[in-house]
């Protein structure tokens, strides 16, 4: 097995590929919204992650920042799989509630999903 191949397997490890539940990508702007917004919501996003435990374990979440998810306005937004769930304006004093709820309690917030999509349906 070569080097690169270690490597990516440690790293894969690492981050617990293959055994996570739900994986939650957040746009960080600047279209959607500032940067300052995005990435501050972001590192609550990660914070409140780790708070919970949800880094490691069974209900282990995947994070990705990405800099467009395409729906330039209304940000940050947020994209929630497998369930496909489309979040809009998801600042820093949105995101405790929403691992708390979706993440953590398995109820996606209604009031804040403007499309869904699910993953093989």
């Amino acid at each position: 097995m070569s080097d690169q191949v270690q490597d990516l397997q440690a790293a894969a490890a690492k981050l617990n590929l293959g055994q996570y539940q739900k994986h939650v990508f957040l746009c960080t702007g600047p279209s959607c919204c500032t940067p300052e917004v995005g990435l501050a919501a972001w590192e609550v996003l990660k914070k409140e992650i780790k708070d919970k435990g949800l880094s490691t374990g069974p209900n282990v979440c995947q994070r990705t920042k990405v800099g467009c998810l395409r729906i330039c306005c209304h940000g940050p937004t947020m994209l929630v799989y497998p369930e496909g769930t489309w979040y809009n304006g998801m600042t820093p004093d949105r995101i405790p509630r929403f691992v708390q709820e979706h993440l953590v309690e398995g109820k996606p917030i209604k009031e804040w999903i403007f499309a869904e999509n699910p993953i093989g349906k």
